[in-house]
């Protein structure tokens, strides 16, 4: 009985394998980044096995959902769009209510799994504003765009409550690439911006006491160096003494005395930074650029608008997390608590992500089979 069982999985393994529609490029730069992550983690934790097999069975599922959604046409992920938008905000809506998770309500659990709903929202926000604004003329119209931006605020609001500041603005900005890549005039952009710009002010009123010591430190750490400013100086210790070719494997001092915090998720970079330095940190970047380089690659060679607002977002979103990652680790923007894609520990987070080059996959891969 186990042997059949045993049986039947391997030929729906190998079925899966032989009829997805994958591009190779693509699939084998995610799997090269995921090596790298897995690599990174097992030194940022100390040799902890258990957490890198932990991790590396979060991205196997997150593979095998990559697999399954490239099989998928995009016109039936279209037609399930609405659906996969309403179940997401149903589960932040359920977060609000039952979440828990340490100092914020992110987290959901059902027995013995436990998931962070708004990295689903990731996904299926950018195919939700692709969804509306496919059969509609382009660019779209002011009255076209108040109704995205009720669909990209409601759930950014909702993160936001959680409270997760950073995720909620990385949410919406993956909804309004889909606006941009809509082919949106400049001048409504800048008065998009504007408007946004207006209403910073609004947002420091409604931001926790813990988020504005954020910025006030990424303005001056040193104010105070062994309290909230303490992330960020360690972190750019552990950069700038990676030199031009790094202390070597598991050779990083800031994670491996304790200096650096949360040296396996938000701020693994500054481990591998530390380790493998400028000339290990540019081979890396290279390959973050790749991946995004080839799915906006994909988006421009999509058959329908669906399709490439979709691609584009997706890719444009994964080169924002790069960035804004990096970017807190250097000091160059806010820390945020972004994790860095694939390599950060965090199993919603690298099931999403995967699942998200799954369409990605399944856009290139029935091209050729999808009509204007």
């Amino acid at each position: 009985m186990i042997e059949q069982l045993i049986w039947r999985w391997r030929e729906r393994a190998r079925s899966s394998v032989q009829h997805a529609r994958l591009d190779w490029p693509l699939l084998g730069a995610l799997f090269l980044l995921a090596s790298i992550g897995l690599s990174t983690l097992y030194s940022a934790s100390e040799l902890n096995l258990s957490l890198v097999v932990g991790q590396g069975s979060r991205m196997l599922l997150g593979g095998m959902m990559l697999l399954l959604i490239s099989r998928i046409p995009p016109s039936i992920l279209r037609n399930w769009t609405p659906w996969l938008y309403g179940f997401s905000l149903l589960l932040l809506v359920v977060v609000a209510l039952l979440g828990h998770g340490r100092g914020a309500n992110r987290w959901l659990a059902i027995g013995p799994i436990r998931f962070q709903p708004s990295e689903l929202m990731k996904l299926t926000l950018p195919m939700m504003v692709a969804w509306y604004l496919h059969a509609r003329p382009l660019p779209p119209r002011w009255s076209a765009l108040l109704i995205v931006a009720v669909l990209v605020g409601v759930p950014a609001l909702l993160i936001a409550k959680q409270p997760d500041l950073g995720t909620a603005l990385l949410v919406a900005a993956s909804g309004l690439f889909a606006i941009f890549l809509a082919g949106l005039g400049w001048w409504r952009i800048f008065s998009l911006a504007g408007v946004m710009a207006a209403a910073a002010p609004l947002l420091w009123h409604f931001m926790h006491e813990y988020q504005r010591n954020r910025l006030r430190m990424f303005l001056d750490p040193e104010s105070d160096p062994r309290g909230n400013g303490w992330h960020i100086i360690q972190s750019e210790i552990a950069v700038g003494s990676g030199g031009l070719f790094g202390k070597g494997w598991h050779h990083g001092t800031q994670s491996r005395l304790e200096f650096l915090p949360e040296h396996t998720t938000d701020f693994i970079f500054a481990v591998f930074s530390e380790e493998w330095g400028l000339i290990g940190v540019a081979v890396l970047i290279g390959l973050y650029l790749f991946i995004v380089g080839r799915g906006l690659w994909i988006a421009s060679n999509a058959r329908d608008t669906y399709s490439r607002l979709l691609a584009g977002s997706i890719s444009m979103a994964f080169f924002v997390y790069v960035m804004v990652n990096g970017g807190m680790i250097t000091g160059l923007l806010p820390v945020v608590g972004v994790p860095l894609p694939l390599v950060s520990n965090g199993g919603t987070s690298a099931v999403s992500l995967l699942a998200g080059f799954g369409v990605l996959m399944s856009i290139h891969g029935h091209r050729k089979l999808v009509s204007r």
